[in-house]
């Protein structure tokens, strides 16, 4: 294992990567509402709409942005990776058709009591993804409605995270904060959120 690190580190060096901040996003709750009864099907997916404009190419540029969604649902056996990996690819091709953007789409199938190092809080889906697309972390953002959401973005070394309040944002906010959490914001909506990071990151 380390002399693998070693050798891409190399490589790297070698041929002069470009590494891409990223906008990580979960996805029930951000993009897609919520079901207490877990999103199973297609049929059941109802999105935000503004979700879809806040991902322009445009204002996104020289950004990956990047889905990283827990689904327990397939560790609780009740639906298929296949289903539900199905979903995630189903929603990239909309949110693309729309002119949105996304680089990436990352789940974890295990459930809670797994042990699992991808489940957020977590921070094993944003490290695979910095792996595979080049991104910086540093230079990264994690957008989500979940206190798990801010704590695998504070794990994994992004710059800043986003509590929304949409899906479960505003009950979590009644909630009390994890101990040892630091450095996040909170936003009404993924729109609100992505004017947030382009303001904070000089780009407009």
């Amino acid at each position: 294992m380390v002399r693998v690190a070693v050798f891409l580190v190399e490589k790297v060096r070698e041929y002069n990567v470009v590494m891409f901040p990223a906008v990580f996003l979960d996805r029930d709750g951000v993009l897609i509402e919520n079901r207490p009864d877990y999103v199973r099907e297609w049929s059941q997916v109802s999105i935000f709409p503004e979700a879809i404009r806040s991902l322009g190419h445009a204002r996104l540029e020289g950004y990956k942005v990047v889905i990283v969604t827990n689904q327990s649902a397939v560790g609780r056996g009740l639906i298929s990776l296949e289903t539900a990996v199905e979903i995630n690819e189903h929603l990239v091709r909309l949110i693309r058709a729309e002119g949105g953007r996304v680089d990436g789409a990352y789940l974890c199938p295990h459930g809670p009591t797994d042990g699992c190092e991808c489940r957020k809080p977590k921070p094993g889906l944003l490290l695979q993804a910095a792996r595979e697309l080049s991104l910086d972390l540093k230079r990264s953002w994690m957008i989500g409605d979940a206190w798990s959401d801010v704590q695998a973005g504070q794990a994994a070394g992004v710059r800043g995270s986003i509590l929304l309040k949409t899906g479960r944002g505003a009950e979590q906010l009644t909630l009390p904060k994890p101990p040892g959490l630091a450095g996040y914001s909170v936003c009404n909506d993924l729109a609100q959120a992505v004017e947030f990071i382009l303001r904070r990151d000089g780009a407009r």
